[in-house]
């Protein structure tokens, strides 16, 4: 098949990369030049709120040059201040970002709640969180997971309960990424507690700054604070801020976990991977490295992983011309997640395999950190990739109850 740009598409590829190239802030080439491992942190949402003072400025500057161009939200409609993008526009875009590992801007805001709000929002939830959302006044965090529901999130308890033209709610979240850095919180509830689960959950958003939610960090593996609990104690929510239909949240939640899954520069990022590392052992330093791992035993795997990359890379082409034809990728969303997300977690693996002992060194500054410690941080990161999102369990369940039509149980 020929994935090969038209002259139209070829114009628009060369208008992104001049556009990167002239107006990305040097803080941003800098980080990039020093190839330091990106932590939880290392993100737009993450500058622009808990940044340094020369980080911030960095996001906001970068956020002011992609919002003369409306491509802050490149896949919305330009009535909403979006691009207006084609999806094979917005591939084209997110190709040409991560090849040039271009920070994203908006967080989950602009790729997942303000998504949903298009398609589920009435006129007047978007006039009213669209725009700051797009100005990055607005940032979100995501709370979906509890304790006892993950996986299996139908079965959250977490209660809303409506009283007048408010909910009050109670209840706990779990890993609610994002909650320290952000100012308002989108999250499923439960509305009718004696409705089968996936029916009484509702969808609502909050400010996250209101009486009665409390923030605890949850430091992860790397000593970093990438997601939180959060804790709700007679949390007042005003009733205009449900979007969807009450007890109808399941499905306005599942279409924002749809619009997650469909990540079209994983393949990219993963490629890059396996380019540094195949750069890395090429050179007398990465050699002499390897020697610790040795190098003979690895390299059918740093091959293997390099097939699979270019498979990942078609399975991005094909989703996105699903899209192209109005066709919304189902289990296709699900397979591309599952298997980009793996895929990471195997190429680290293997990076510090073909390091061996040099890659116990945690330290990037370290003279003995291999690539400054990039595989040996993302082999800690990459699990959390299988999990979010929808785990990996959950994936393969999707996909072989909907695209292979087998049996459930």
């Amino acid at each position: 098949m020929d994935w090969a740009d038209n002259e139209e598409q070829a114009a628009f590829r060369a208008e992104v990369h001049s556009f990167i190239a002239d107006r990305l802030p040097q803080f941003y080439r800098d980080r990039i030049t020093a190839r330091r491992p990106r932590g939880l942190e290392d993100d737009w949402q993450g500058d622009i709120a808990v940044g340094t003072p020369e980080a911030q400025a960095a996001a906001s500057e970068w956020a002011d040059a992609l919002s003369t161009k409306g491509w802050v939200a490149p896949h919305w409609p330009t009535e909403y201040g979006g691009g207006g993008m084609t999806p094979m526009e917005q591939f084209i875009y997110n190709q040409e970002m991560a090849e040039a590992e271009a920070p994203l801007v908006g967080g989950s805001g602009v790729s997942l709640l303000g998504s949903t709000l298009l398609v589920h929002g009435n006129e007047e939830q978007k006039q009213k969180f669209l725009p700051p959302t797009l100005r990055g006044e607005y940032r979100w965090a995501q709370g979906f997971s509890e304790p006892g529901a993950g996986s299996d999130l139908a079965s959250l308890q977490t209660r809303a309960t409506r009283d007048g033209d408010e909910y009050i709610i109670n209840g706990q979240k779990l890993w609610t990424s994002a909650a320290h850095k952000s100012n308002w919180l989108f999250g499923m509830f439960r509305t009718n507690p004696d409705a089968p689960k996936h029916r009484g959950i509702s969808f609502l958003v909050m400010d996250i700054t209101s009486p009665g939610i409390s923030v605890r960090p949850i430091i992860t593996m790397g000593w970093e604070h990438g997601t939180n609990e959060t804790f709700y104690e007679n949390v007042h929510v005003p009733a205009d801020q449900l979007v969807g239909e009450e007890n109808r949240g399941w499905y306005v939640g599942v279409t924002l976990l749809d619009f997650e899954r469909s990540n079209i520069a994983g393949a990219i990022q993963i490629r890059k991977s396996i380019d540094r590392l195949i750069e890395n052992v090429r050179t007398p330093e990465g050699q002499r490295m390897v020697e610790a791992g040795g190098l003979q035993r690895q390299r059918a795997a740093v091959a293997e992983h390099y097939v699979e990359s270019e498979v990942m890379f078609n399975y991005s082409f094909r989703i996105i011309s699903m899209q192209a034809r109005g066709i919304i990728p189902n289990y296709e969303a699900s397979t591309s997640k599952m298997f980009a997300s793996e895929l990471v977690l195997r190429v680290s693996r293997t990076g510090i395999k073909v390091y061996g002992l040099y890659s116990n060194v945690w330290d990037p500054d370290s003279e003995h950190a291999p690539q400054n410690s990039v595989f040996t941080q993302s082999n800690v990161h990459a699990v959390i990739g299988t999990i979010g999102g929808g785990s990996s369990e959950i994936q393969r369940n999707i996909i072989a109850t909907r695209g292979l039509g087998l049996p459930r149980g």
